[in-house]
């Protein structure tokens, strides 16, 4: 039985003081016994120590939104995954489509921070998901298979036990459109026969998928009660307290 993990990502959102009462808030929430389903917070990097500070003792893990490929050295403006190790965090969020489209990073840069992150010990949520003109054009598994297949490039099958996959349609991203159930679960099915095909049946039986999208309380309990969606990547509804509580209960709910 997969163990069903919501994460809030909290994108380039909040100052150090909402950050620190959000993630105390959270913790309140949720208590620090086993929730039953894991459970992490991706702040900006300049209030991960904060953050991580405040939920000290809770059942919350803290991860990062992006890292870089390269060892501690000479790239201004960059981050290192053992600089976020350091830290202590445990995740990091690599491949997201705002990262793709707007920063234009390519799958083989994807692949190359996700083996550095693997390596220095941080866990990958690890994003792929279509635009709406290539999900119209009926191009979804297409797409899927050529972010999956350059994404996890040289990724060996005992390393994927450190990653999660997030399924997020890049048409259903902050724009208040979420996919349908059936298109949530079908999206998710082909990514385990993916899983299954290129790595083991094993992999995919254990590889954890998150669905990431327009993801609210309103809609939660059908989207995380499909076979093969196992937890939520959260945006909007991460940034309070009252919106993300009732999706990780969901889960909860739905394990």
């Amino acid at each position: 039985m997969r163990r069903k993990f919501v994460a809030g990502n909290w994108k380039m959102n909040t100052t150090r003081q909402v950050g620190v009462d959000l993630a105390k808030g959270l913790a309140a929430a949720l208590g620090t016994g086993d929730l039953g389903v894991d459970v992490a917070v991706c702040p900006p990097f300049p209030y991960l120590e904060a953050v991580k500070s405040a939920v000290a003792g809770s059942a919350i893990t803290v991860g990062a939104q992006n890292c870089y490929f390269e060892k501690p050295g000479a790239f201004t403006g960059e981050v290192a995954a053992p600089m976020l190790v350091d830290i202590g965090c445990t995740w990091v969020i690599l491949g997201h489509s705002e990262r793709r489209a707007i920063l234009g990073e390519t799958d083989a840069v994807i692949a190359k921070k996700t083996a550095t992150a693997l390596s220095a010990g941080l866990k990958v949520i690890l994003c792929v998901g279509e635009q709406l003109s290539e999900r119209q054009a009926n191009q979804t598994e297409a797409v899927l298979n050529t972010q999956m297949s350059g994404s996890l490039a040289g990724i060996t099958a005992e390393q994927m036990a450190n990653i999660v996959i997030a399924y997020e349609p890049v048409w259903a991203i902050g724009t208040g459109v979420t996919a349908t159930n059936e298109q949530a679960q079908a999206a998710h099915a082909y990514l385990r026969g993916w899983l299954a095909k290129h790595y083991n049946p094993q992999v995919a039986e254990v590889m954890r998928i998150q669905y990431g999208g327009s993801v609210k309380a309103s809609n939660a309990d059908g989207l995380l009660s499909q076979p093969d969606v196992d937890g939520a990547l959260v945006g909007g509804a991460s940034l309070k307290v009252d919106d993300f509580v009732p999706i990780v209960q969901a889960a909860r709910k739905s394990k």
